[in-house]
């Protein structure tokens, strides 16, 4: 198989992945995308940092069995506490979430006043502020974990009163300390979005970093020259691989994305 027609390797936790999938469907539709959910762990972010990097390294591990040519780290979790371990051990380009949702914060802000929501691990690894930090030194910024969020999603729970109650609590410190800017710091929180930005009003930029890592991979890939060529888009280009309850990531991914997922399997 020539490197050309290889696939991009995207994987995450859950569903919530599935936001980079889409963007990378939409810049780069003739390319072969392998996505693969470790639902059985789901969610990672409750996890000690040991596990994290262990099943990084075991979901990376899978999908160079695949024969991808490029990986998304396309959870927050593993990014900010598993990549700069996982990059050390392969040659294959290996990209994370981090570093495009800071520079899209720091870029949309008008009053410097940040806030990132994510899991507990994330949040406790300050890689966000550290990078924000990095570009913006003056940025005032604000965390928050929301450890009930992916749940909900994974659970398809996207609104309602309780959805909306949960969102109310998370953000009030955000919203107090009037952030002009808010991180979706995994990518499992763009499918809340709707309820996110009711909460916080429209005033606030809500950052999904997805559009940002969909147009790196295509300068990756360019840059190498491993864009697909000549091939049509389609439904038959999507190849997704999961952990537990195929049906219910199914019905949900294909909610979410729009189109049909032919191809699904669950893996052990």
């Amino acid at each position: 198989m020539s490197s050309n027609s290889r696939g991009i390797g995207v994987f995450d936790s859950g569903v919530g992945g599935l936001t980079v999938v889409k963007e990378l469907r939409k810049i780069l539709p003739q390319e072969k995308i392998v996505y693969f959910g470790d639902t059985a762990r789901v969610p990672y972010g409750t996890k000690s940092k040991e596990a994290i990097i262990r099943f990084t390294m075991e979901n990376v591990l899978f999908l160079l069995k695949q024969n991808v040519k490029l990986i998304v780290i396309a959870c927050n979790t593993s990014s900010s506490l598993a990549l700069p371990v996982i990059k050390k051990h392969f040659r294959i380009p290996i990209i994370g979430v981090i570093l495009p949702g800071a520079k899209e914060s720091v870029y949309a802000t008008r009053n410097k006043r940040i806030g990132i929501i994510g899991t507990r691990a994330t949040i406790a690894s300050r890689a966000y502020e550290e990078e924000i930090t990095k570009l913006e030194p003056r940025a005032k910024i604000i965390s928050q974990s929301c450890p009930l969020f992916v749940p909900l999603v994974e659970e398809g729970w996207l609104g309602g009163d309780i959805v909306s109650s949960v969102a109310e609590q998370y953000l009030k410190p955000l919203k107090n300390f009037r952030v002009d800017t808010l991180i979706l710091g995994c990518t499992h929180y763009p499918l809340l979005g709707k309820v996110i930005q009711e909460v916080m009003g429209k005033g606030v930029s809500l950052i999904d970093s997805s559009k940002q890592i969909a147009m790196e991979v295509k300068e990756i890939l360019e840059e190498g020259s491993l864009l697909q060529k000549g091939k049509k888009a389609g439904e038959n280009n999507l190849y997704c691989y999961v952990t537990d309850k195929p049906k219910i990531f199914k019905e949900l991914g294909e909610k979410f994305l729009g189109e049909r997922i032919k191809n699904i399997y669950e893996v052990k």
